[in-house]
């Protein structure tokens, strides 16, 4: 995020949007496009409202970052254990752990 606000001009499911926003063009592009992706995949092959399409692409979307959070976590308890495994292989003096000398 650069704190600068860049003006960018979306278009989901037919509407246009004017974004606002610190995020590059093409990272602002590319949400847009992700999202006006997912209301699209809602609606193929029913008949659902726009508006009603949204809230369920939403949902889907709130779903993946969820798990998308939960496996970053799951990753970083991972590492941790493997650095506290490493941490035991190392000399005292290096472990980070030593008693203070005094």
């Amino acid at each position: 995020m650069t704190g600068k606000l860049n003006l960018v001009r979306v278009n989901i499911v037919g509407e246009e949007y004017a974004i606002r926003s610190d995020a590059s063009p093409e990272h602002t592009r590319a949400v847009a496009e992700y999202v006006d992706r997912a209301i699209r995949q809602v609606m193929h092959g029913t008949v659902v409202e726009p508006t009603k399409a949204a809230i369920l692409a939403a949902l889907q979307i709130t779903n993946e970052l969820f798990e998308a959070n939960s496996a970053s976590e799951a990753v970083i308890a991972e590492i941790d254990a493997l650095g506290d495994e490493v941490r035991r292989w190392l000399p005292p003096a290096k472990r980070g752990t030593a008693a203070p000398q005094g």
